[in-house]
């Protein structure tokens, strides 16, 4: 922009612009910048929602370490990185967690602890698919095979002094 007092209007194109777009993940993923993208903003306005996204494609968003101390309960329940109210005073005041106006929630605080817990009861289902599958028959036939041995089995093996009956080992004379 120029330095001109009044000018408002750019009267030429931008200098340098980008052939490519910048990528966050471009020599490796590191472990913040996965849970960045894994997070799911909830309890926030459209235009809060739209900064916190931005500062995640382009690494700006840095997490909290510590918790900090909700602007309208006073008591250090702000467990998000840029929010100022804690979720439960979000909900209860219906306010967007970062700005603290009474905006129109994009996505509500709720909405978020029932998809977790859709998440986890499809993970359940798909590791029990995986366990039960894994097994083949053969294996399956050893186990059944297995349970059939009581304790009073093992002890009437020692019993047996002859070992005529015993087919585990010949003897030898």
């Amino acid at each position: 922009m120029s330095s001109q007092k009044g000018n408002v209007s750019r009267s030429r194109r931008q200098k340098h612009q980008n052939s490519f777009a910048f990528k966050n993940d471009k020599y490796g993923a590191t472990v913040q910048v996965k849970k960045a993208k894994s997070k799911i903003h909830d309890g926030l306005c459209q235009h809060c929602k739209g900064v916190l996204e931005w500062k995640v494609q382009y690494n700006k968003y840095k997490t909290l370490t510590q918790p900090k101390k909700c602007v309208k309960c006073s008591q250090k329940t702000v467990k998000d990185a840029y929010h100022i109210i804690c979720k439960p005073c979000s909900l209860q005041l219906e306010i967007c967690s970062k700005c603290g106006k009474k905006e129109d929630i994009v996505i509500p605080v709720n909405s978020q602890e029932d998809q977790k817990e859709e998440e986890e009861e499809e993970e359940d289902d798909d590791e029990q698919k995986k366990k039960g599958s894994g097994r083949g028959k053969k294996d399956l036939d050893d186990l059944d095979s297995d349970d059939d041995f009581d304790d009073d089995d093992l002890s009437d093996v020692g019993d047996d002094d002859n070992g005529e009956d015993c087919t585990s080992e010949p003897k030898k004379t």
